[in-house]
C-alpha cells in the first residue's frame, strides 16, 4: 500500500484572507503524518490553540500527491 504522507504547518499570516505569511522563517512545522486522518487530528489541536489569534492559521498539505507528481513527470521524460 502507497504512503499517503501529510505535513501539518502554519504561522501568522499578513491578512488573514489570504495565505501569505508574515514570516516565513517562523512557520511552524508541526510534522509529516502518514494518513489525513492523523494530519486532521494535529491540524484542529494547532487551530484550536490558536483560535483566538486571528492571524495564525495552519495548513494541511498532501505530501503524497507532490511526489506522485514528481513520478508521472520523470517518466515522461524518459
Amino acid at each position: 500500500m502507497a504512503q499517503r504522507l501529510h505535513l501539518v504547518f502554519g504561522g501568522e499570516l499578513v491578512d488573514p484572507t489570504k495565505t501569505v505569511f508574515k514570516d516565513v522563517d517562523n512557520i511552524h512545522v508541526v510534522g509529516i503524518f502518514p494518513d489525513y486522518a492523523t494530519a486532521y487530528d494535529a491540524w484542529k489541536a494547532e487551530a484550536q490553540r490558536t483560535v483566538d489569534d486571528a492571524h495564525t492559521r495552519y495548513f494541511i498539505a498532501h505530501l503524497h500527491r507532490l511526489r506522485d507528481e514528481e513520478a508521472e513527470t520523470s517518466a515522461d521524460a524518459g
